[in-house]
């Protein structure tokens, strides 16, 4: 069947099943006899470190009892790899699996290059928070990956400053926002976080948590909500805060930030469940110092979360064994040896609920050996997680935010603006690509 962009049409904002019949159709061959009666070699895209030796575990077990082997190819991760996964689409040489990052998986689908593996591994469903699920569906019933980690965001503080400064750990937006000032009028020289505009995923899990439904679909049209009330919400708290000099606008994962956070300039991050392998390289003279904390919220009656980070495992159309290539997804995803060997040999936290209380998960990271409780708590906060609305073009998104929100950080002139130009050119790359855009 010919690829349309309007055929193609998805959305991970609203729970349609807008084009699934149709998706379903354009995916790879079902015939998998091959799987059911002869050895399969599949091919596995990752860029996850050690995924050769948890791949051996399939390899060993139940792939040589299902004679299915697979082999992993190293790649490099974020846009360069869905690149070279689209360029080999094209080519009708993709390999069986991918995997991708949830903010990736419109894009790939909406160029055909991803597989309906719903009835393969539908009834893993159980097995991964709402909102995490909701990331493979894109809102449709059609299942293009199972979830594999997960970046469910926190908020980190110095423990020991924070009792030093009279500081409460904030619950509320309006709470964090309090101690940021409460903390410059103690210590003029410090501050409690800083802004920084080279993270487009930290804002983006922030408008997630806030409800922001960034793409959304309206009839057979893309609509970009960019600027929707949710994100303006965010920008206009954080361009405050810049504006009046309560935080920082420094960007982070460079020297300064480093020793910032090393000496206790910086005492607080705003980061997601990852946190603690970067404070180990950050802020080494801190170990110990640390607490986490669930995201403050934007009124006491919510409970709920964004997302920074975190990826599936995809099977390609390219595939000529998908059942086969469906059956290693749902292992490397559901299966306790699996994700202990992930989380051992990866370092990743799973997306599948039962496997963050598991044993490699029984103690704290290192850093963090003040807190016993730091995995229970950091389960209870995944479970929170908000869905998320992912578009074709995550990729210009994320680059007009860096633009337009590093220059208005930098001249503390608010964010409302810059907002408005990450909407218009979000929705003129949807145009120049030949998808239609609702008003």
């Amino acid at each position: 069947m010919p690829y349309t962009k309007r055929r193609r049409l998805v959305t991970s904002a609203v729970a349609v099943a807008l084009g699934a019949t149709t998706l379903a159709a354009c995916g790879s061959s079902d015939d998998d006899s091959d799987a059911r009666s002869g050895p399969v070699s599949l091919t596995y895209w990752t860029w996850t470190p050690g995924m050769d030796k948890v791949v051996d575990l399939w390899n060993k077990g139940p792939g040589e009892e299902q004679q299915i082997t697979v082999t992993v190819k190293k790649q490099a991760s974020g846009d360069t790899l869905v690149t070279k996964i689209l360029t080999a689409h094209k080519a009708g040489q993709g390999p069986d699996l991918v995997q991708a990052e949830y903010q990736a998986l419109p894009t790939l689908v909406s160029n055909d290059a991803l597989a309906d593996i719903s009835d393969e591994v539908g009834d893993v469903k159980g097995k991964f928070a709402e909102g995490v699920w909701q990331q493979t569906t894109l809102g449709t019933d059609a299942v293009y990956a199972v979830p594999q980690d997960i970046g469910p965001m926190m908020f980190y503080y110095r423990e020991d400053l924070f009792k030093k400064y009279g500081l409460k750990v904030p619950a509320t937006w309006d709470e964090f926002a309090e101690t940021a000032r409460e903390l410059k009028k103690a210590a003029p020289d410090k501050d409690l976080t800083t802004f920084s505009a080279n993270d487009s995923g930290l804002f983006a899990g922030l408008a997630q948590q806030a409800g922001a439904q960034w793409w959304t679909t309206e009839g057979d049209k893309w609509k970009v909500g960019i600027d929707d009330a949710a994100t303006k919400k965010v920008a206009d708290f954080w361009g405050g805060l810049v504006e009046e000099g309560a935080v920082d606008n420094q960007p982070m994962y460079t020297p300064a930030w480093n020793k910032a956070l090393n000496t206790g300039k910086q005492i607080a991050w705003v980061s997601a469940v990852w946190a603690p392998g970067t404070l180990t390289t950050a802020a080494p003279d801190t170990k110990g110092k640390w607490a986490m904390a669930p995201l403050p919220q934007w009124s006491d009656s919510e409970n709920r979360t964004g997302s920074w980070g975190g990826s599936s495992t995809g099977v390609t159309t390219d595939s000529e064994h998908k059942e086969a290539a469906a059956k290693f997804a749902e292992w490397l995803n559901t299966d306790g040896d699996a994700l202990s060997a992930l989380a051992t040999e990866g370092g990743i936290y799973p997306a599948s609920t039962s496997a963050q209380l598991s044993g490699a998960f029984s103690n704290p990271p290192e850093f963090f050996a003040n807190q016993p409780d730091f995995y229970t708590k950091a389960a209870a906060i995944a479970k929170t997680t908000a869905p998320s609305a992912w578009g074709p073009n995550v990729n210009v998104a994320y680059t007009a935010f860096k633009d337009a929100f590093g220059a208005a950080a930098k001249s503390k002139s608010g964010f409302t603006a810059a907002l408005g130009t990450m909407q218009e050119e979000t929705v003129a790359d949807l145009k120049k690509q030949g998808f239609e855009v609702a008003r």
